[in-house]
């Protein structure tokens, strides 16, 4: 599907940089960089995927820039349509005037994700490889880039066109049998449809589960410290950030807000929260700042509940517990202030609390143990996920369902001793549930929402 339009756009981010690279694609590419562009050769004539160097002019005949001037012909670039890529002197003033001077030579502004959209619409990629170019834009640790990566490479779509081969074939055997009902094999082939649907279904199920540790890749896990005022939540914040995030005092009760740093625990983006401390107080912006830490609770993935070892009765807070098991939520009870602490004691206080951790922020003790605790969490165990084919994506998760909804319902049509007619329109329901994944059935309406959330020049 070629389109008839030219677009253009800047495919760098805007403001200062060493180099800002213009992007354009479609049939009158070469001719529209012909209008700007001066080198040793029209860009017409300029082979494919080669460089050429050369010089951007105004209208009036004045010198805008000099640039390096990508060309590839159709169907060998991004979108599948003859795309040239101008890289001119970063900034936004020189790339924002060529972009005008490729808009009054025929361009027009190129809409956010266009150029990936026309690679799907070009049959270059399917649909979970254009959200995998977002994913990769949008990474926040290498972990999350490899699994973008390999789905970039097609390794999710090679598995949901893996099961769609085995129903379209059995879909094919089933066909045969009502064209053909004389040769009375429809008794085998239902026997085959159980077997192969629920070997699908087995497939299925290994991906959805995937899902939740493909979520926390994707989104980042949300992880609370709460606890009393005073018992170290700011500086284990800042240890953890590896930054000065939160300010620290002797003073409880420094902390009046939610406080909110993304870090990288071992590959795994995480998103910590420093929160208030816990207690009754008669301050109405601490009251505040009480009221969003039981939120914070509220909406988090994982509990930090953090405890001065050095005085344990005072430092429990009945209040966090009590939420945190309210709520439901996974934890992990960690005692700070180790160093302050003789051995005898501290021996006991382990011996009283085995599940949970012991650390000394100012000595920098035990902070590898609690990032570990964090990323079991994260990932059940899941260290060799860079192999794994992951699904990181909700609209992925909810197609799998769906297809597995609907094979489900064709093994009670088997087991209710239906016909194979009526086997064969659930198949036919999962077959269109599994397409909507890679784009074989997509919607338009679902591609135009995909897209929109891309950045512009992409």
């Amino acid at each position: 599907m070629m389109t008839e339009d030219t677009i253009a756009g800047i495919s760098t981010a805007v403001g200062q940089s060493g180099i800002s690279i213009i992007r354009i694609s479609g049939p009158e590419a070469f001719s529209i960089a012909d209008g700007v562009f001066k080198g040793k050769e029209s860009v017409k004539l300029q082979p494919s995927q080669t460089i050429r160097y050369g010089k951007i002019y105004r209208d009036n005949g004045d010198l805008l820039d000099e640039v390096l001037l990508a060309k590839m012909a159709a169907p060998r670039s991004y979108t599948r349509e003859d795309v040239v890529e101008i890289s001119c002197h970063g900034g936004y003033t020189i790339a924002r005037a060529l972009l005008d001077l490729l808009y009054q030579k025929g361009a027009r502004p190129a809409e956010p994700g266009e150029f990936t959209k026309r690679a799907f619409l070009n049959g270059r990629i399917d649909l979970t490889q254009a959200e995998a170019v977002m994913d990769i834009i949008q990474a926040r640790t290498e972990r999350v880039s490899k699994v973008a990566a390999r789905q970039l490479e097609g390794a999710l779509s090679d598995k949901i066109n893996g099961m769609r081969e085995r129903l379209i074939a059995l879909l094919a055997n089933i066909e045969v049998n009502l064209d053909y009902p004389e040769y009375d094999a429809e008794e085998v082939t239902l026997s085959q449809a159980y077997e192969e649907t629920t070997a699908v279904i087995e497939e299925l199920n290994r991906l959805i589960e995937s899902f939740r540790y493909g979520k926390v890749l994707r989104e980042g896990l949300e992880v609370v410290i709460a606890g009393r005022p005073n018992v170290g939540k700011s500086s284990l914040m800042n240890r953890l950030a590896r930054k000065n995030k939160s300010i620290v005092t002797d003073i409880p009760g420094t902390t009046r807000d939610v406080v909110e740093e993304y870090v990288n625990i071992k590959g795994i983006p995480v998103k910590l929260m420093d929160t208030a401390g816990v207690h009754q107080t008669e301050d109405y912006v601490e009251q505040l700042g009480v009221e969003r830490t039981l939120k914070a609770i509220d909406e988090a993935d994982l509990v930090i509940i953090l405890e001065d070892a050095a005085r344990p009765e005072e430092s429990f807070d009945p209040t966090v517990n009590e939420k945190v098991c309210s709520a439901n939520k996974p934890f992990i009870r960690v005692f700070n202030k180790i160093d302050l602490m003789s051995q005898e004691h501290l021996s006991e206080l382990k011996k009283a609390n085995p599940q949970a951790l012991f650390l000394s922020v100012s000595e920098d003790k035990g902070i590898e143990a609690l990032e570990e605790s964090i990323f079991a969490f994260a990932s059940e165990n899941r260290q060799d996920a860079d192999n794994q084919v992951l699904i990181t994506n909700t609209r992925h998760e909810l197609q799998l369902k769906k297809a597995r909804d609907q094979l489900s319902a064709a093994l009670e049509a088997i087991n209710g001793g239906m016909t194979l007619d009526m086997v064969a329109l659930d198949l036919k329901g999962a077959l269109e549930e599994l397409g909507r994944i890679t784009g074989h059935h997509a919607d338009e309406d679902v591609v135009h929402a995909i897209f929109s959330r891309f950045c512009l020049g992409k």
